[in-house]
Parts: structure tokens; sequence; C-alpha cells
């Protein structure tokens, strides 16, 4: 990309207002190393997206004149220098970054909540937002316009009416109209995807766990269920979800709970009698993999898709995110194996941050897995942790060689191989000409 045709730097002041600088041009982060975008790794902010300050913390930019990165620490305003801190892009779902926002994190004061952060520029010449980013699922079920609380309201207390007592639906309740989660809303608008968490507990200790924090660390972003729900009350509302939605899904593993593998009689049980009652809708279970035998258990009871989360294929760095309990990094491998040849559509939730996810051993580490397990489809979730945190935690040193360069090589050598960011009904599972894939062109 010419230097010239660069976005410019965006930085905020100490009230939060936002603002193109006159000279100074955007920059981002790979790993620990500030560099340029790239042409092909820039698109407009999504609709949807918001823009949030980086508190305290100054932005880094490239100097075009002496041809450097340079800390920008002030703006002059008039006869005053006044003190700036940096912007970061939390784009809406479906697209998945390719840069972290440039800041000196040294300077850091707060540990940053668990939102995930995106490279923003100002576009002078289309007078746009842009991100260091790629679509990587074009299902418009989830954009913020289709969610309108005034038509929700009625319906969670018409739904609670219907449900006295049902647990499930209670909290539920509480998840769409006091969190805004999108699948909880869902359930209540009888439509698409909607979530049955289960489980109270788990044993992984996410470094980015979004629903138990310890107290010294940044806050949780809802609590988690406090009870575990029993099979009848998962079927009272499941099956008129399946039965009468469109797009229906119902998916056990949910950001308000542990991991249902926790409680996986229960459900077996709860799908058992979901797959007798009905043949329609699709049911997935959203889990850490860590029993084997419980996974073989939940296939045989009915499920048709498991997606397995993991930040990383490599078994040290998955271990320093996940701080597994009672389990190994091989029991998740063997988890999505048994998934796969048990006929599921089988797919990894796969947490990412630059840096990380594009270091050449982790792409040499994701291609050989792969290829042992036969994963359908990869789900690119942009990771929602303190970026330097999580930098530290894994001791990430240096760059990788760029996510669109990752997922170009992946479709090359695996062109069957889906992207994605949603789970899928299941006649959606192969789409026609799926194997042509990525919806983005990744190169100029």
């Amino acid at each position: 990309m010419k230097r010239a045709n660069l976005p410019k730097l965006l930085y905020a002041d100490r009230q939060g207002n936002i603002f193109d600088h006159p000279y100074y041009d955007m920059a981002g982060m790979n790993g620990s190393e500030t560099v340029l975008p790239e042409s092909v790794e820039l698109i407009p902010l999504p609709e949807g997206s918001r823009l949030f300050t980086i508190p305290d913390t100054p932005p880094l930019a490239w100097d075009a004149k002496q041809r450097r990165f340079v800390t920008v620490d002030t703006v002059r305003e008039g006869r005053r220098e006044s003190r700036v801190q940096a912007v970061s892009a939390f784009m809406a779902p479906g697209y998945v970054r390719t840069l972290l926002p440039a800041c000196d994190y040294r300077r850091k004061k707060v540990h940053l909540p668990l939102w995930s952060y995106t490279a923003v520029g100002w576009d002078e010449e289309h007078e746009r937002f842009v991100v260091a980013a790629s679509r990587v699922d074009t299902n418009d079920n989830w954009n913020p316009c289709n969610y309108d609380d005034r038509q929700l309201d009625p319906l969670v207390r018409a739904r609670l009416a219907e449900l006295p007592g049902n647990r499930l639906l209670e909290q539920l309740a509480r998840c769409a109209v006091d969190y805004h989660c999108f699948a909880a809303k869902n359930l209540f608008f009888r439509r698409w995807e909607a979530p049955l968490p289960t489980s109270p507990a788990c044993n992984s200790r996410c470094l980015g766990c979004i629903s138990l924090q310890p107290s010294d660390c940044c806050p949780s972003n809802h609590d988690r269920i406090g009870f575990v729900p029993t099979p009848e009350e998962i079927v009272e509302l499941a099956l008129p979800h399946l039965q009468e939605a469109p797009e229906p899904i119902v998916s056990y593993g949910q950001g308000c709970e542990g991991d249902p593998i926790m409680q996986a009689d229960t459900v077996a049980e709860a799908t058992r009698r979901l797959k007798a009652a009905t043949p329609r809708g699709t049911v997935n279970f959203n889990s850490n993999g860590s029993f084997p035998e419980r996974i073989r258990m939940l296939c045989d009871a009915g499920m048709d898709s498991m997606r397995i989360s993991l930040n990383s294929v490599r078994e040290e760095c998955y271990n320093r995110y996940y701080r597994p309990v009672g389990y190994r990094f091989a029991d998740v491998v063997e988890s999505v194996a048994i998934a796969k040849s048990r006929g599921l559509f089988t797919m990894i939730n796969y947490l990412v941050s630059p840096g990380v996810s594009d270091d050449p051993a982790e792409v040499e580490a994701l291609l050989r897995f792969i290829g042992e397990t036969g994963v359908d489809m990869i789900q690119l979730r942009n990771l929602s942790i303190d970026p330097d945190f999580y930098n530290q935690r894994l001791e990430v040193k240096g760059r990788g060689i760029g996510m669109y360069r990752l997922l170009e090589r992946l479709k090359r050598e695996f062109p069957r191989l889906q992207y994605g960011y949603y789970n899928r009904t299941k006649e959606n599972f192969f789409p026609p000409g799926y194997e042509k894939g990525w919806p983005i062109p990744l190169s100029t």
C-alpha cells in the first residue's frame, strides 16, 4: 500500500472525543510488533460496530516524514498541548480482526475489560472509519438491527407467564433483558439459534472467561447460571423452539455458564427426548471437549453438530490460556476426532489474536490438526481479552505471518475447509459450492 494512501491515526482526548490526526498515519500491532496495515486487510468499519478508548494509553502511529513509528503522547490545540489516548474498534459479529490497536501498552494503568480490540483508522479519501479485518460469515441474522427491545419485553413477560417456575426460562429472560444476549433474545422471538445453558461448573480456568473472573482482574461481563436445569426444564423450552422457529437451532454451551460437558448426563437425556419428539431443527453442543467418553455419549444421544473451543492447537499455549483442571490437551484433540468420526458436523471455535494465531509454529500445528481430525469448519472468533495481558501470559515475542496469509494457506491446503462465525442449521452444513468457500477476496 502506498504510504500516502494510509488511513490517518485516530486518537481521543480525556473526555473520550475522537479525532483523526492531521498528518500521522494509522498503525496496528501483530503480537508485540508495531506494523503498517496492508491494503488487503483494511475494510470499512462494519455497521453495528463501536469505537472506544484505551484509557491513559498513548497511541502509536506512522510518521511518514521520519519514516518510523512514533508514540503520540500529546497533540497541540492552539497554544496548549493536550494528552491523548488510543482508540480501538469493537466490531460487529462476523468479522475477524487482523491487527490489534497500536499503542504503548507499557503505559496502561488498568486491566482492559473483556472485549475484542481491533486496529482502526480514518480514511480521508472516502471519509469513513476503516478497520484491519475480514468478514468470515455472511449470516445477517445476528445484525443488531434485528433485535428491537420494544418488541422483546412483551414477549418475555408472556413466556414467563406461560411457564411459571421454569428456572431456565427465568435465567434466559435475565440474559435477554439485562445482558442483551442476542441468542437469549432469539428464544423469546422464537427464531434462529437459542441457548440452553446447563452448567454452573467448569473444569477450565480461562484467562478470558466472560462469566467468572478473580476479584483482582477485570469484572466478568455477566453472572454465571447458578443451577443445573432438569431435562424437563430444558425440553419445555427447546421443543417448541425446534418445532416452530424458522431456521431453528438450540445450543448447549453458552457464555452465561461453565461448560456443559460437566452436566453431560442431563444434556444427553434432554437431547434424546428432543430427538424422539421432533425431527425438526438442529441440536448443537459447544464445549471445551475435555472428556472424550462423554463426547461419545452425547454423539449417541443425537447431537447434530459439535463445536470445540481452542485458543491454540499448541499444548503449551492452550494450557496457558485454558488452565485445564483434570484433563489434558490430548483429550480435547481426541474429542474433536470422535465427533467427526461419529458423523457430526464438527467445528472448532478458534479464539484468535494476531501474533498468536498466525505465529509460524501455530500455523504448522493448525495444518497438522486439521489434517488429522478432519474438522469441517473453523469458526474464527476474536478473543475478548486485554491484548497486552494475553501476549504477556503467552510469552509472545515478535509477530506472525499475517492473519489473512494464514487464511489463504488454510484454504489452499484444505479447500473443503469452511470458515465461519456462527453455528449453522443442519440443512446448511454443506451448502452448494462450499468447497470454494471463502466469501471475501484475500488478495488485491
